[in-house]
C-alpha cells in the first residue's frame, strides 16, 4: 500500500481530495492542515507527502523536505517523498518546491486521475511532472530569488513583520533584514513592498 499524507489549509478541498485518493485500492490516506504536517509524517510511516504550494509559505515545507532527505539514506522505513500541486501561473510557488527537493508536480487544473498517476510514480522513486506545468518549470529556473527568499518575501506580502518572520523560520531578525535586501536588490525594486508588487506581478508569489 502507498502510505500518503495529504497537507492542505482549505478543508473543503482537503477532504475532497482525500475521498479522492481513499478510493484507489492501493492507497492510504490522512489528510492534515499545515500546522500538523510535520507531527503526522514524523508519528506515522508516509511515502509521499501531497502538498499544496499555496500553503508553502506557511508550512514547514522545509522539514517534510528534511524528512524526505533523510529517509533517502535508508534502505528501509517511509520515504516522505514530495509531490506538489501548484498553479500554471505561479513559477515562484514551483520554484520553492524544487529547491526543496520535491519529486513531482500536478497542476491544479488537472484531472483527477493526473494526481493518482503523480503519487503512484513518486512513490515508486520517479519523478512526475504535469505536461500542464513544462513552461511553468521555464520560467521557474528565471526567477531570481531563492527558495528561501521567496518565503521571507511571502511571509512579508502576508503583511508579517520582520519578528514575525524571523520567528516563523527560526532565523534571527537581522538575517530576515539581510534576506529582505537582497530581494530588494534582486527584483530591482525600491522597498519591500515594491519588492511584493513587482514579484506578484511576476507571478512569483
Amino acid at each position: 500500500m502507498i502510505r500518503v499524507l495529504l497537507v492542505h489549509d482549505v478543508r473543503i478541498l482537503r477532504c475532497a481530495l482525500a475521498a479522492l485518493v481513499g478510493r484507489e485500492p492501493d492507497m492510504t490516506i490522512e489528510a492534515a492542515p499545515a500546522k500538523d504536517a510535520v507531527r503526522l509524517a514524523r508519528s506515522q510511516p508516509t511515502d509521499v507527502c501531497v502538498v499544496d504550494a499555496d500553503v508553502t509559505g506557511r508550512s514547514p515545507l522545509d522539514e517534510l523536505a528534511g524528512l524526505s532527505r533523510k529517509s533517502a539514506t535508508r534502505s528501509v522505513g517511509p520515504s516522505h517523498r514530495l509531490l506538489v500541486l501548484v498553479s500554471q501561473h505561479c513559477p515562484g510557488a514551483l520554484r520553492r518546491a524544487l529547491d526543496a527537493g520535491a519529486r513531482g508536480f500536478v497542476c491544479k487544473d488537472a484531472l483527477p486521475e493526473q494526481l493518482v498517476t503523480g503519487i503512484r510514480q513518486v512513490a515508486a522513486g520517479e519523478r512526475f511532472v504535469d505536461n500542464a506545468l513544462a513552461g511553468t518549470v521555464l520560467r521557474a529556473s528565471e526567477v531570481p530569488l531563492s527558495e528561501r527568499e521567496l518565503t521571507v518575501l511571502s511571509a512579508a506580502a502576508e503583511g508579517a513583520p520582520i519578528t514575525e518572520i524571523a520567528r516563523r523560520l527560526g532565523l534571527s531578525t537581522g538575517t530576515v533584514r539581510n534576506y529582505m535586501s537582497a530581494i530588494t536588490r534582486k527584483t530591482g525594486a525600491r522597498n519591500r513592498v515594491d519588492a511584493i508588487r513587482i514579484s506578484q506581478g511576476a507571478g512569483w508569489l
